[in-house]
């Protein structure tokens, strides 16, 4: 089998190395990322892995094929970029990856205490060696009721680190796990919204979960409510974010993805112009603290993501086991 990687990172050339060394597979890589400008590339191939959010639609898939494409692997956990059903009925396979929850957990815990802490309004006053305590009263998280969406791998860890805190975890999934019954209480998602005094989301996106966080769930919620979003940007509506944080119903945002990032995070624009005013207008806000995409983006969850892209397209080659798309 002939292996096309796209999107490589030049920190992960040599773990694609060691990787396919260690596999007995060879594999070619490019630095560009997968695009309509560069599909020509996967000719003569018979897989390929990609880690860009790019959009893989019907169009793309059946170029994909007519260039000879049996296997296709996203190196991310989300697979919303890439229309699967069409992929599986021209046959083309599909595959993502997994790799360690912590690195998501953690980073999550890291944005709720930034956010209750008011680490941003801290750190600016002290580039002007403002060191008054005006307005920078925090909370504690043991004195919240926190809701966590989505109680997958993800979820559940980030319920294990908060219980540790000492506050309440409330849930929802709809999958239910008697694992997290130990440590959370599941409701209803209106409960949810109702009870919670900062929200956490680490659910998929889909046609059920986009735009979840809206003007008429955010009416629900407590006045104050903090919401944090790791997952995924299109899981919330910016303007109703916008609104919220305005009219103060929100008391504070910390979020890793954002609406349309995909032209503009992960690469660098420090000579551009930026054409979403929405972004620049909501980062500006002293409680809302933005981080470009990078909750994922430890040594354990590169290597895991490197070794699973071609490790899911080995599998699918072979009729073995992997978490194949369908």
């Amino acid at each position: 089998m002939k292996i096309l990687v796209f999107d490589v990172r030049e920190e992960e050339i040599a773990i694609f190395q060691e990787v396919t060394k260690e596999l007995k597979t060879h594999v070619d890589i490019v630095t560009c990322a997968f695009s309509e400008e560069t599909i020509m590339k996967c000719v003569g191939y018979d897989a390929i892995s990609i880690a860009g959010m790019k959009s893989i639609d019907s169009e793309v898939l059946d170029k994909l094929k007519e260039y000879g494409i049996k296997y296709l692997s996203t190196r991310t956990i989300g697979y919303d970029h890439i229309d699967v059903k069409y992929a599986n009925k021209i046959g083309v396979r599909v595959c993502n990856v997994e790799y360690p929850p912590e690195s998501v957990a953690d980073f999550t815990i890291m944005l709720i205490l930034l956010v209750l802490r008011k680490y941003k309004q801290s750190l600016y006053r002290q580039n002007v060696n403002d060191y008054s305590l005006t307005g920078l009263k925090g909370k504690t998280i043991r004195s919240l009721t926190v809701g966590v969406i989505g109680t997958g791998k993800i979820g559940r860890t980030v319920m294990e680190s908060l219980s540790g805190f000492g506050c309440k975890i409330i849930a929802y999934d709809i999958y239910q796990n008697p694992e997290v019954e130990k440590i959370a209480t599941y409701v209803d998602l209106d409960t949810l919204y109702k009870q919670s005094d900062l929200i956490t989301i680490h659910t998929m996106l889909s046609v059920d979960t986009a735009q979840m966080i809206n003007e008429d769930t955010i009416s629900k919620m407590k006045d104050g409510v903090i919401l944090i979003n790791t997952a995924r940007g299109e899981l919330m509506n910016l303007q109703a974010l916008i609104k919220g944080i305005e009219s103060k119903k929100i008391g504070g945002l910390g979020l890793d993805v954002f609406e349309e990032e995909k032209y503009i995070y992960h690469k660098s624009l420090v000579n551009d112009i930026l054409s979403n005013r929405d972004m620049a207008y909501l980062r500006q806000f002293p409680n809302v603290v933005l981080t470009p995409h990078i909750a994922f983006y430890t040594n354990e969850s590169v290597e895991a993501m490197v070794r699973g892209g071609i490790e899911g397209l080995i599998a699918m080659e072979k009729g073995s086991y992997v978490k194949e798309l369908l």
